[in-house]
């Protein structure tokens, strides 16, 4: 029941606003009850500092959520988001991102999910989200 990469990369082309499309986020791994995507480092989303600007991994992390979700159900349907939280542990710098979404309960109208951000090479994350989403359709 599960998308494959491809087809989860479609949803985020058919379904998002243009500024998060230009975020280049792509779909790396899929699975039954979670999803991975890739923030690719842009000099254009740094802060003062150098760092990865928390917004765009709070973006990336609600982004990569909606495929997650879509993965486990199959099929994208429309959804919105109820609740994020996010904890910002580390700076990311001149890395890309990788956006681990697991699924911890996927019901008839919410689901909820446990994201983890960690830069391409590190051992430990740069920051960890939680999501609560609606399911409308």
């Amino acid at each position: 029941m599960s998308l494959a990469p491809a087809e989860a990369d479609k949803i985020l082309a058919d379904n998002f606003a243009p500024w998060v499309l230009d975020l280049g986020l792509t779909v790396q791994e899929t699975g039954p009850s979670h999803a991975v995507l890739r923030l690719p480092w842009s000099d254009r989303l740094a802060r003062d500092g150098g760092g990865l600007s928390g917004q765009a991994m709070m973006a990336a992390a609600d982004t990569a959520t909606v495929i997650a979700i879509s993965a486990a159900r199959g099929a994208y349907g429309p959804m919105t988001t109820v609740q994020q939280s996010t904890s910002f542990q580390r700076p990311v710098i001149g890395a890309d991102l990788l956006i681990d979404v697991r699924i911890t309960k996927l019901g008839r109208r919410m689901a909820f999910a446990d994201v983890t951000l960690t830069p391409e090479g590190a051992g430990e994350p740069a920051a960890k989200a939680s999501t609560v989403y609606a399911l409308l359709g």
